[in-house]
């Protein structure tokens, strides 16, 4: 791989495995285009891909490389659905919202599957993933997980109770799973620097190394940049936890938080099928959840906390291998290659906030945890709501999302209060 592929990403495996990607060049004087999309992550590339798509000229300005953020350095699972489940949406927003969102809960794993056959995206696609029950209550859960599931289409959900989950998980410390069929795991870098090619072939032009410095609002957008200016039509706001200062309106109603991710040394073949024997990706019921799957090339790849305001520990490794090594005994002292960290962007309701600042400048931002699906269903809806099409879009921009408690000042202590909550309910079973 060339060195310039992982220049000025964090040094995550995904950098180190990345396949060989162009230096696009930061903007230099004035463009003109049709829309202008800031953030070239899974939300701006999704959208500017399903804009071109549709023949507009379509700019798109990242501050520093494509995938930089949230979007390059995930636990590549794909997990359907939202992270609030449906029969809280539909008890707090109502049976027609529930309906809506319902209808595209598994719109973004198909998506992404479209993405990777229609252009060939080399990012290690494979199949199925779990859920893991540490104690019996949540085991009761993912029981009515798999129902209320199946009431909204997902009909490839296996229950594996008692000890029928060993055929998947070489781990003693689970009770039960629900293995989802039609989940999967990727190399999350590799699908967006794929998806950011095949939009180059249409046309689409990226400017990395731009950082949007002001919008002058209007008809058309004026977008300012250190070196140059864009002019667009329409303007998509994509830069989830990464973009400050360009949607004030929305600040103190999300909040950064940080996970954190180790990739051992490759482990020899009869290792991994000890592990995790069917390849599947896995991700446990607490409510600070580990999450973990092996690469192509075998490494584990272990994620698991949230540090609420966006920092890192001091030690990624020291917050990540004790929990590596309770799950999995048997790689007590592996080698761990790579250790980084990420942030997402946290809503209080946990849902996205989709949305208008006016009429001809769009956001998509919010995805709580769940952003290699959703994001890609956003720019999905981003596109249709430009066409004209603007029902499906809606039904999430007309979600109600209020501010943190404690305002911007108190948001991250009182989170992570609740947080101590939730932990000392994980670890009491309850």
């Amino acid at each position: 791989m060339p060195a310039s592929a992982a220049t000025d990403h964090v040094a995550s495996y995904y950098a180190a495995s990345a396949n060989p990607a162009p230096e696009r060049p930061a903007l230099a004087g004035e463009t003109r285009c049709d829309v202008c999309v800031v953030g070239a992550g899974f939300t701006g590339i999704s959208a500017a891909l399903h804009l071109a798509e549709q023949g507009r000229r379509v700019v798109v300005l990242e501050a520093t490389r494509v995938g930089f953020g949230a979007s390059g350095r995930n636990g590549g699972q794909i997990v359907n659905s939202y992270s609030r489940d449906m029969d809280v949406i539909e008890s707090r927003y109502g049976a027609d919202t529930a309906r809506a969102l319902g209808d595209m809960a598994f719109e973004g794993n198909r998506i992404i599957r479209e993405r990777i056959a229609h252009y060939g995206i080399a990012c290690d696609l494979k199949e199925g993933n779990l859920f893991a029950a540490c104690n019996a209550r949540q085991f009761q859960a993912l029981v009515e997980h798999q129902a209320l599931w199946e009431r909204y289409g997902n009909d490839r959900l296996e229950l594996l109770e008692g000890r029928a989950y060993r055929r998947e998980i070489g781990s003693e410390r689970y009770v039960g799973a629900l293995l989802d069929h039609s989940g999967g795991h990727l190399h999350p870098l590799n699908l967006v620097l794929g998806e950011a090619a095949a939009l180059e072939s249409l046309g689409g032009v990226i400017h990395e190394h731009t950082p949007v410095t002001r919008i002058e609002h209007g008809e058309p957008v004026r977008l300012h940049t250190p070196q140059g200016r864009v002019v667009a039509d329409r303007v998509v706001l994509a830069g989830n936890a990464y973009m400050t200062g360009l949607l004030p309106p929305l600040e103190g109603r999300s909040m950064p938080a940080s996970t954190q991710v180790v990739a051992t040394a490759p482990l020899d073949e009869a290792s991994a099928r000890e592990i995790l024997p069917t390849d599947r990706a896995v991700e446990d019921g607490n409510y600070l959840l580990d999450y973990y799957r092996l690469s192509a090339d075998r490494r584990l790849i272990y994620g698991g906390g949230v540090n609420y305001g966006g920092q890192d520990p001091a030690s990624i490794e020291g917050a990540i291998r004790p929990k590596l090594e309770a799950t999995f005994p048997q790689l007590r002292g592996v080698a761990i290659d790579y250790a980084w960290g990420g942030t997402f962007l946290l809503t209080m309701n946990r849902l996205p906030q989709f949305g208008r600042l006016n009429a001809n400048v769009y956001y998509a931002q919010g995805y709580s945890g769940h952003g290699v699906t959703c994001s890609h269903l956003a720019g999905r809806l981003i596109a249709e709501v430009m066409a004209g099409h603007g029902e499906r879009f809606d039904a999430f921009a007309g979600i109600p999302h209020l501010p943190f408690p404690g305002g911007r000042m108190l948001r991250v202590p009182l989170t992570r209060l609740g947080a101590w909550y939730y932990r000392l309910r994980d670890a009491l079973g309850r």
